[in-house]
């Protein structure tokens, strides 16, 4: 079964628009999971300019589902998931001047870089994923590495898919079956959407999870959040 994890980053980037605590972030983790929701996470960024390293530590009190980190492991981001030891961390090489994540690492050249990041984490019993591009060298690497998963940058697929589907998957696939060949977990996000995303589950076959927020957030202002994510827990289910 592939599990739904909901990203509550922009429930934070609406909140921080107007200050205050509305959205009350907290309370948008606990209904999500009270909805379906079978994890949440979050990705705080140096600037925090939407989930704040604060609302980690009071979400490490209330998440009842899988907790995941996702962030580029600077020293910062480090120690807020050592403090809250979530279920898993999710590493993305996050440039500081991005509006979001566009580009998986590349695991060969930054491999000593990233087995002592997760040699640490791992110590710690965090499982480890790391964002990759769909490209075999770079899930081996991962592999290498010492990761649990790997997360497949899914956005070009997203960008591609209304014009050709099967162009869009193919790459996808490939390195979805070589993850599923050297034993590693497969994770994916990024614009995956009511769209495309049955789609995309129906052709990665061994898809642990995906993890969703701003198309569920969007949804959610016609659909309601409630009914949103039972919608997207519908696209996960296999006929």
């Amino acid at each position: 079964m592939t599990r739904l994890s909901v990203n509550i980053n922009k429930i934070a980037t609406l909140r921080n628009a107007r200050g205050g605590n509305l959205p009350d972030v907290i309370k948008a983790a606990i209904d999500c999971e009270r909805f379906g929701a079978q994890g949440i996470t979050v990705h705080p960024r140096p600037d925090q300019r939407h989930i704040r390293y604060s609302d980690v530590l009071q979400l490490k009190e209330v998440v009842k589902t899988e907790f995941n980190i996702e962030g580029n492991p600077v020293a910062e981001w480090m120690e807020i998931v050592k403090q809250v030891n979530p279920a898993q961390a999710t590493l993305v090489p996050d440039a500081t001047d991005v509006i979001t994540s566009n580009n998986g690492w590349d695991t060969i050249r930054h491999k000593s870089y990233l087995s002592e990041i997760i040699s640490e984490l791992k110590s710690l019993g965090i499982r480890v994923s790391v964002f990759v591009d769909p490209v075999p060298q770079m899930v081996e690497g991962a592999k290498a590495a010492g990761a649990d998963r790997i997360e497949l940058y899914t956005g070009p697929f997203a960008e591609q898919f209304s014009q050709d589907r099967e162009t869009a998957i193919r790459d996808y696939v490939i390195a979805a079956k070589k993850a599923h060949e050297i034993e590693l977990g497969i994770n994916a996000g990024h614009d995956l959407n009511l769209h495309n995303l049955k789609f995309f589950k129906e052709h990665i076959p061994h898809l642990d999870e995906v993890s969703i927020g701003h198309a569920i957030i969007c949804d959610a202002i016609y659909l309601g959040l409630e009914n949103t994510i039972q919608m997207y827990r519908r696209q996960l289910v296999s006929d």
